[in-house]
């Protein structure tokens, strides 16, 4: 194996960090608009960072313009552990979070759109700390890494490495020839549901900083939200929870869906299984809970008031509506206590932090594309064993899956599964509750924020021990970048020269 390309690694850890630098200097500008009493902290932080950066560039100018697939794998990994770092130093710059441990878990919850905060009172944090924690999701949604790939080309570097080790789900789906023009197209469509979803949040009823931070936290469904009590803050205004509902609905589709619904290609999106069974488990989920919710339960958060403004029915289905695509996406925002919705459907939600959104969408999660290949190729494992001589292929929107993605996918399950087991006995073993433990590994893996126990929706996980935070911090990682990614990296053959 060839001798990695460190240069271009380091050179290319400099342009993210600068990037960084410059969304906290918009945090700056939001904070001085505001007179918070934070702007000099913020930019303090924001010209460390590409001050950083820049030394990084200008150390390795030099580089060699080849790039491999180790050294995208690298840069993937390290690239998100960077910005958490440099990410991190508004909130101890600010002293809105002093210690290291609780900003970096801040900041790794951000970037990898988990949603998960160890803050007790949100909104007594300045406002240029809030919109920097909303824009760490919002730059971790598609992904830093794609942002890199539209920049590359201004570096004479082709791409194709970096975006197939960070985009979401089994494939890469590019739109157009060239990867950077799939980046900017993604990121086209991205920005552009970020503002139409601030402006119809502003006219429902949201302070203009309250809806640009919810359109940030929407749209990369990672659920920090500038309330203590979340979206369920706004429970008397029923339009307000039903357009967060229509953007995390959108955030969770493959963008590349959105992309064909722009150019008119209608029937493309309505032939493709993994969009149909989206809907069929959104719609079916949400209707169970709604009548659960109905005949059985109580939508209301504790110490939180939750009047029924048009009516039981619509407010037990919009809760559930609303609950399910939060999981679903991996989004995390709260309207409601689900974990006081019978214990059926404590079960339910818990079994639906396994679902995941769509593949080439911003959520996190195993993935609904994964789930009906899995399902497929155990129905075609029955036939074999009826027909042993058959040649019997596993089907994907009417065309053969080649047995290696098969294996794959097989994979990545089994791997999710055990890091799940594993993430939860590292919990359980730093005195933890059963609840708690399967909880905050599940959630933690799966990007979604709050859980079950101590980490609740109406909790936080301050109640966890250090260790326990940077554990969290570390599933998040792996489970944002999808396992293979970072735990390639953990592999010692994957250093070997030779």
């Amino acid at each position: 194996m060839p001798k990695l390309n460190l240069k271009i690694i380091i050179h290319i850890m400099g342009l993210l960090l600068l990037c960084n630098g410059g969304f906290m200097m918009l945090a700056t500008l939001v904070s001085w608009y505001y007179e918070d009493g934070v702007t000099v902290q913020i930019a303090a932080a924001s010209i460390t960072t590409m001050l950083i950066g820049v030394l990084l560039m200008f150390f390795t100018r030099d580089y060699r313009k080849e790039m491999k697939q180790r050294e995208g794998y690298i840069i993937v990994t390290f690239g998100w552990i960077f910005m958490a770092f440099s990410g991190m130093l508004p909130y101890l710059f600010t002293e809105s979070i002093p210690t290291i441990t609780n900003a970096f878990f801040e900041t790794m919850s951000g970037y990898t759109t988990t949603g998960a905060t160890i803050l007790n009172d949100i909104e007594v944090i300045p406002k240029g700390v809030l919109i920097w924690r909303s824009l760490t999701h919002w730059i971790g949604g598609m992904g830093i890494i794609v942002l890199a790939v539209a920049i590359l080309p201004l570096l004479g570097i082709g791409g194709m490495q970096l975006f197939a080790a960070e985009a979401p789900g089994p494939s890469a789906d590019k739109l157009k020839p060239r990867i950077t023009d799939t980046a900017k197209r993604l990121w086209f469509i991205y920005v552009g549901y970020t503002v139409v979803e601030t402006i119809l949040l502003k006219v429902a009823g949201m302070s203009m900083f309250d809806a640009a931070n919810h359109a940030l936290s929407t749209l990369s469904t990672g659920g920090f939200s500038t309330k203590n009590a979340s979206v369920a803050y706004w429970n008397h205004t029923p339009l307000i929870q039903y357009i967060i509902i229509a953007f995390m609905f959108l955030a969770g589709m493959n963008f590349v869906m959105s992309y064909f619904a722009f150019k008119g290609r209608i029937q493309r999106i309505l032939h493709d299984e993994e969009f149909k069974w989206y809907v069929i488990f959104v719609s079916s989920f949400a209707v169970i809970a709604a009548l659960l919710i109905y005949f059985y339960a109580d939508v209301g958060l504790s110490s939180i008031e939750h009047p029924m403004v048009w009516g039981q029915g619509e407010s037990a289905f919009r809760h559930a509506l609303f609950q399910v695509l939060s999981v679903i996406t991996t989004t995390g925002f709260v309207s409601a206590d689900y974990t006081m919705w019978t214990p059926f459907l404590t079960i339910f939600f818990f079994g639906m932090f396994f679902l995941g959104g769509s593949a080439g969408s911003t959520s996190g999660g195993v993935k609904v594309v994964r789930h009906i290949i899995m399902i497929r190729n155990g129905i075609t494992e029955f036939k074999r064993t009826l027909h042993p001589n058959a040649i019997l292929p596993v089907r994907y929107n009417g065309k053969s899956i080649q047995g290696k993605i098969v294996f794959n996918i097989l994979g990545f399950f089994i791997l999710y599964m055990l890091a799940f087991i594993i993430g939860a006995i590292g919990l359980a073993s730093l005195g933890l509750d059963f609840s708690t433990a399967i909880g905050g590994a599940a959630s933690s893996l799966g990007n979604i924020g709050p859980a079950f126990g101590a980490l609740s929706p109406v909790n936080n996980y301050d109640v966890l021990p250090a260790a326990g935070k940077w554990w969290c911090a570390f599933l998040m990682l792996i489970g944002r970048l999808e396992l293979f990614t970072v735990l390639i990296i953990l592999t010692p053959f994957f250093w070997r020269n030779r």
